[in-house]
């Protein structure tokens, strides 16, 4: 399986990781390319792959191509390999905000591609990927690349229409754990907590929370009445929370970032 990368940011190595832990492929059966020569040097001193500034020379090396660079930049470089593509090649986009119907229109209709959103727990093997395929994408493509991002985290084929909601709940919401186990740890830290010990504790509480909701099945609003005794502790933060408005917050923040990736 020969792979190609268009662009050598963060989510990119991440994902050449996972595939190198999980012996998909060999490091010289992967080729990447980047216009930042830094970048270049830094994924192929970390995982021993081919590199290039060449756009084009990736295509020609590959059978699957991740495109993984900015929104603004798509254009240029979709129109910029397009003539070098063909049927048998299969495109893995990871551009936020661009749809099947915008990269069909550049690299023609009979590509296979596949729209993807990872989110940045990839950088630890514990992602969450929507995958979106086209038409031309074969039941075999997409196993192929199930597995492949499967080496780096969760995943689920979803509906097109629903990839904005998956930019809210998925792909930004990294950041609103942080600034969840920051406030915690803050708040552990006023109490007299060393902040170390505080991190630890904050973002171990979260780690085995979500793993309560993939693992028991249990509805989500029941775990936390389980933790909830009469006349407790937690029953009176829970109540504090609701007052300040964090489930309205959260969801508003979720509807925003949505919204924001529908107008990229």
């Amino acid at each position: 399986m020969k792979l190609g990368f268009i662009g050598c940011g963060n989510m990119a190595s991440a994902i050449v990781g996972g595939i190198l832990n999980s012996n998909l492929c060999a490091p010289a059966d992967i080729t990447a390319s980047d216009v930042n020569a830094a970048a270049r040097d830094q994924i192929k001193e970390k995982y021993g792959i081919q590199e290039t500034s060449d756009n084009k020379e990736v295509v020609s090396a590959s059978e699957i191509i991740f495109l993984a660079i900015k929104p603004q930049f798509t254009a240029n470089v979709l129109s910029e390999i397009a003539p070098f593509l063909t049927s048998n090649h299969l495109l893995i986009s990871i551009v936020a905000g661009k749809g099947l119907d915008f990269i069909g229109a550049l690299v023609g209709n009979n590509i296979p591609v596949i729209r993807t959103m990872p989110n940045t727990p990839a950088l630890v093997g514990e992602a969450m990927t929507a995958l979106s395929p086209n038409e031309n994408v074969t039941p075999e493509m997409l196993e192929t690349a199930q597995k492949i991002i499967s080496s780096f985290g969760k995943s689920e084929v979803i509906p097109e229409h629903l990839m904005p909601a998956v930019v809210g709940v998925s792909g930004s919401s990294p950041a609103y754990i942080f600034m969840l186990i920051e406030a915690m740890a803050d708040s552990a830290v006023a109490e007299g907590m060393p902040r170390s010990q505080a991190y630890t504790f904050a973002a171990q509480s979260v780690l085995g929370s979500a793993k309560m909701v993939l693992e028991s099945g249990i509805h989500p609003a029941a775990l936390k009445d389980m933790v909830c005794s009469p006349a407790g502790t937690t029953i009176e933060a829970v109540k504090t929370l609701e007052e300040t408005g964090m489930r309205s917050s959260i969801m508003k923040a979720v509807h925003i970032s949505a919204e924001k990736s529908r107008n990229l």
